[in-house]
């Protein structure tokens, strides 16, 4: 089944919601802000998309860079700063079968279907 990590307050996210919605797949929709990933969940998202934890962050939100920004982390760092600080994973990320991408655009996620 397909999976998107969801924020329901950005545009973009809810663009890809509506293309997986008019798909007719079956999909889950995590509200990552509210359903925090765990750092096991996490880590398996990153596999999905064979990306570094440093390519999974929103660096122009206030909190990374009143926090983060300059400062030398590892990849467990970076994990940490995104559950501790959901709103920096970017999104939306939709995942099947192992795979996975970052809906930006949200066209990206027909690639899904």
């Amino acid at each position: 089944m397909i999976k998107i990590y969801h924020n329901p307050r950005c545009r973009k996210s809810r663009e890809a919601l509506e293309l997986l919605k008019e798909s007719g797949k079956e999909y889950e929709v995590v509200k990552y802000l509210e359903e925090i990933p765990t750092k096991e969940e996490l880590r398996e998202v990153l596999n999905c998309l064979s990306l570094k934890a440093e390519n999974l962050v929103r660096k122009n939100e206030p909190i990374w860079k009143e926090k983060f920004k300059g400062k030398l982390l590892s990849e467990e760092d970076i994990i940490n700063a995104m559950i501790a600080y959901p709103k920096l994973i970017e999104r939306p990320i939709v995942i099947e079968g192992g795979k996975a991408i970052i809906g930006r655009p949200p066209e990206r996620v027909q690639e899904m279907l």
